[in-house]
C-alpha cells in the first residue's frame, strides 16, 4: 500500500498531466474570414503570398480596397475569369470578414 503522501503526489502529478494534455490538444479557434480565405490560397499562393505569374498576392492587401473589388466581381461591375463566380458565393458580411483577415497577413 502507498503512503498518503505518495498518494497525494501521484494524484497531483496525474492532475497536472491531464490539464497539460488538454491544453496542448485544444485547437485554436479560427475566424470566419480565415476559414473562407483558405480557398483563396489555392490560386493566390500559400497564406496569400505571391506565388508568381499574373495572379496577385493577397497578404496585406488593403481591407477597403479588397471589399470594393470583391463586391465589384460579385455584381459583375468588374470582369474576371473566375473571381466573379467565387465572389458570388459569399455574402457581403463574408466578403468583409475575408478582407479583414487578409489585411492582417504579412506580405
Amino acid at each position: 500500500m502507498l503512503s498518503p503522501v505518495f498518494q497525494k503526489l501521484l494524484g497531483g502529478l496525474f492532475v497536472c498531466t491531464l490539464s497539460s494534455m488538454s491544453y496542448a490538444q485544444s485547437p485554436q479557434p479560427i475566424s470566419m474570414g480565415e476559414m473562407f480565405a483558405t480557398t483563396c490560397f489555392l490560386c493566390h499562393g500559400p497564406n496569400g503570398q505571391y506565388s508568381g505569374g499574373a495572379i496577385p498576392p493577397l497578404a496585406g492587401y488593403p481591407r477597403d480596397l479588397m471589399v470594393e473589388q470583391l463586391k465589384d466581381f460579385k455584381s459583375g461591375k468588374r470582369s474576371g475569369t473566375i473571381m466573379g463566380r467565387h465572389a458570388k458565393g459569399y455574402s457581403d458580411q463574408e466578403i468583409e470578414a475575408i478582407a479583414d483577415y487578409l489585411a492582417t497577413l504579412k506580405p
